[in-house]
C-alpha cells in the first residue's frame, strides 16, 4: 500500500524540529489511510540523527550520506528524494515549510510532475485518497482549503510549529537504510560553497525556547534595541509584529503571525503588540505568554498568563537589568 515519504531537514547535522512535526503529521495519516511512514535524511555524518526519527514515528529510514551532501543542493536533494519516492510507490510526500522546503518543495513536484501544496496549517486525506489541506490566504485573514482533483502523488510543505510531534518511543527500531545518490554530486550544475546566516537574532525564531517580540507600541525603529537587550539577557530570540515589519523596522524573516512565522516557545514575551488576531495565530500556543501593553483593553491580554499594563519604555529597562542581576548571582 502507497506510503507517507518524509523529509527530515538538518542544518549543521541537527535536525531540525519541523522534520519530527512532519513525521507526526503523516503518521496520524497513515493511521486512517494504511500504508507506511518512510523518513529521509539527508548530509554528511549524520547518522546519529536516526535515533530520533525512530522514535518519532517514522517505520524506515533512509539515509544518504556524503561531504557533497552537507550543504544544501536542490538538484542533489531533489534527486534522492524523487528515487526515493519511485521506488516506495508514495503517495505524499512532506517536508517543513523553511526556506529550504519553500526551494525544495515545488521542485520536488515538478520532477515527479505531480501537485504541490505549500505552508499547509492542516492536512487530511479526502476521498478517493486525495489530501486535502488548508493554508491560510489574504493575509491570514481566510483559510484556503486545497484538493487535488486526482489521488496522485503530491508534495507539500508543512508551516513549522503547527503540527504535533509524536510521543517519542525509544522502543521503535525501524530499518535503517543507507541509499547511494542516483545522481553524480561532482557534476550537479550548481554547488553551494556557503552558507551566511542573516545578521540579526542569535536564535532561530522557530526553534526558540524563549521568544521576546515588539510591536507598533515601540513607536520607532530604534527602540528595538530594548527587546534586543531583554532577548540577549535571556538568551532568547526576537520576534515583531506584522506592524513593526510592515513599517520597516524590522526584516519579514521576524514577523509572528499568519503571514509570518508560527512559534510555540516556552515563553512568549510581547511588548507593545495588541494582539490582532492573526497574530495570535501564530503564538498562541506557547507555554506561557507575558504581555506588556500600556492598553489595559488589548487583545493580547486575552490570551497571556500574566499582563503588565503600563510604559514599556520603563519596564522593559527594569526587566532587562533584574535578568542580568539575577544571572550573574545565580
Amino acid at each position: 500500500m502507497p506510503g507517507i515519504l518524509v523529509f527530515a531537514e538538518q542544518r549543521e547535522g541537527k535536525m531540525k524540529r519541523v522534520g519530527l512535526e512532519a513525521l507526526g503529521a503523516a503518521r496520524r495519516l497513515v493511521q486512517k489511510t494504511g500504508g507506511e511512514v518512510a523518513a529521509v535524511l539527508i548530509g554528511d555524518q549524520i547518522a546519529s540523527e536516526a535515533k530520533t526519527l525512530a522514535a518519532g514515528g517514522a517505520d524506515k529510514i533512509y539515509l544518504a550520506e556524503a561531504p557533497e551532501l552537507r550543504l544544501y543542493s536542490s538538484e542533489g536533494y531533489a534527486a534522492i528524494l524523487a528515487d526515493l519516492a519511485k521506488r516506495n510507490q508514495a503517495s505524499l510526500i512532506l517536508m517543513g515549510a523553511t526556506a529550504m522546503g519553500k526551494d525544495l518543495g515545488p521542485k520536488l513536484a515538478a520532477k515527479l510532475k505531480g501537485p504541490f501544496m505549500g505552508d499547509l496549517t492542516g492536512l487530511e486525506i479526502g476521498e478517493g485518497g486525495s489530501a486535502v489541506a488548508t493554508r491560510p490566504i489574504y493575509a491570514g485573514k481566510l483559510l484556503s482549503t486545497l484538493k487535488s482533483r486526482q489521488p496522485t502523488l503530491q508534495v507539500a510543505t508543512l508551516r513549522p510549529n503547527v503540527f504535533t510531534v509524536n510521543p517519542p518511543d525509544p522502543a521503535r527500531a525501524p530499518a535503517i537504510e543507507r541509499v547511494t545518490p542516483p545522481v553524480d554530486l561532482s557534476a550537479l550544475g550548481a554547488k553551494v560553497k556557503e552558507v551566511v546566516a542573516t545578521v540579526g537574532s542569535k536564535v532561530e525564531l522557530t526553534e526558540a525556547r524563549i521568544i521576546v517580540s515588539g510591536g507598533r507600541g515601540l513607536k520607532a525603529p530604534e527602540n528595538f534595541k530594548l527587546v534586543e537587550d531583554l532577548a540577549e539577557a535571556l538568551g532568547a530570540a526576537v520576534g515583531a509584529s506584522r506592524a513593526a515589519v510592515d513599517a520597516g523596522w524590522k526584516p519579514h524573516a521576524y514577523q509572528v503571525g499568519l503571514t509570518g512565522k508560527t512559534v510555540s516557545p516556552v515563553l512568549y514575551i510581547a511588548c507593545g503588540i495588541s494582539g490582532a488576531i492573526q497574530h495570535q495565530a501564530g503564538m498562541s500556543s506557547s507555554k506561557y505568554i507575558i504581555a506588556i501593553n500600556k492598553d489595559p483593553n488589548a487583545p493580547i491580554f486575552k490570551i497571556a498568563n500574566y499582563g503588565v499594563v503600563g510604559d514599556l519604555f520603563e519596564i522593559l529597562p527594569l526587566l532587562t537589568e533584574a535578568v542580568k542581576k539575577a544571572g550573574s548571582e545565580g
